[in-house]
């Protein structure tokens, strides 16, 4: 039997849904496992005894439930991550798991009553490859000087990496989405967390998008040579929409590089839509007047707006990952991508499916209807130079 030197709270106030959850964590060689019956002793016992790795929790209970119980904790480092045992609503359940994430715990899984020990195990292991309390994960490097970016975007650190959407059938790769590394000359390869705020408060953003587009330019030249013509994808952000110089420029530069705007796609998420204004319309209207493709990123993330959706000059659908990641045990979130789908259809837009990691995931996606997908099962992002060498060796997903 596996064992795993991990410190549980399990939170359950049925005495025997507890004894039994505690007794599977011992058996499975927990290093030390406490219990509570309700969130005010779950409190105390965490005052007592120090923070834990998990905390197993029920949410329905008499005394103090468990979601007042993960507010309370809730960025106070006591509880390094949450698995959800309850037998409420598979609905009120995905609520809850969004309730956690914003209260900047990590959800770790759901594994619902009756406790299943397969399941269980599973999600310690999931733990396990992650670091024990008391051994807080290594600081993000953070740049604090607007300098020192500014430099970088001069230097040509700021890289462009590239990751693939392929066709969910054939495994054919049908563009690349160009994700932002900085090349660090001390501390090596960074990710947007790094550095992405500071981009954004210094009002760099455009500097980095010209920047990324360069060099993808350069590289979409150099496919066109091998016989891959591969749409690149962009992120847009609302405040750079709000610039008048945002579409001059961009043609500007298709001009330069002898680039047509049919092989460009720029994303805006739905947070964009909602504050899209007059100028920002204006650009959306000019991008696709010089034959661009924009994509609404991250939808169903946020609070859709069919009305944007209809009045906006949208091509393509981005389908947030969250979906996938949920959709072998949630038949909403299977009518949710189908419907998605079938709206697609309807507006004439194509629909990409984010997050797609495992060979069940893009068998399911299929049965819906699904033709475009992107995620780890195909490709993690890379540099362009592995980029050329993957669709050298003719890789494919299927």
């Amino acid at each position: 039997m596996s064992r795993f030197a991990l410190r549980v709270l399990v939170l359950e106030d049925h005495s025997f849904q507890r004894s039994l959850a505690v007794g599977m964590l011992r058996q499975l060689g927990c290093r030390e496992v406490f219990e509570a019956a309700d969130g005010a002793e779950a409190l105390a016992i965490l005052h007592e005894v120090g923070p834990v790795d998990i905390a197993l929790c029920d949410l329905r209970m008499e005394g103090m439930d468990g979601l007042e119980f993960l507010q309370r904790v809730g960025g106070s480092r006591q509880v390094g991550s949450v698995i959800l045992c309850s037998s409420l609503s598979a609905d009120v359940r995905r609520s809850v798991r969004q309730i956690i994430s914003l209260l900047g715990l990590e959800f770790l899984g759901d594994v619902g009553k009756p406790l299943c020990m397969e399941a269980l195990e599973a999600l310690l292991k999931k733990r396990w490859h992650a670091p024990a309390t008391g051994q807080p994960p290594p600081a993000v490097p953070q740049v604090v000087r607007e300098d020192e970016i500014r430099h970088a975007l001069v230097q040509g650190q700021m890289q462009a990496y590239y990751q693939p959407k392929f066709d969910l059938r054939t495994g054919q790769v049908r563009g690349v989405e160009v994700l932002a590394r900085w090349l660090h000359p001390l501390m090596g390869l960074l990710s947007p967390a790094a550095f992405m705020p500071l981009l954004e408060s210094c009002g760099l953003m455009d500097e980095l998008l010209f920047e990324q587009m360069e060099q993808a330019l350069d590289l979409q030249c150099q496919l066109r040579h091998q016989s891959h013509a591969l749409n690149m994808a962009f992120n847009l952000q609302a405040a750079q929409l709000a610039n008048d110089e945002l579409a001059p420029r961009i043609k500007a530069l298709l001009t330069r590089h002898a680039a047509s705007g049919a092989g460009l796609t720029f994303e805006l998420t739905e947070s964009g839509l909602l504050q899209a204004a007059h100028t920002s319309i204006k650009n959306l209207v000019r991008l696709r007047m010089m034959g661009c493709c924009l994509a609404i990123d991250d939808f169903g993330a946020g609070f859709s707006s069919l009305q944007r959706l209809c009045a906006l000059p949208f091509t393509e659908i981005k389908l947030d990952a969250e979906f996938v990641r949920t959709l072998r045990h949630e038949p909403r979130c299977q009518a949710v991508i189908g419907s998605t789908l079938a709206l697609g259809q309807a507006l004439g837009m194509s629909v990409v499916i984010e997050g797609i990691e495992t060979e069940e995931q893009r068998q399911q996606l299929l049965r819906l209807g699904g033709r475009t997908g992107q995620g780890y099962l195909c490709a993690r992002p890379m540099s362009g130079a592995q980029l050329l060498q993957w669709l050298g060796q003719q890789r494919i997903c299927a």
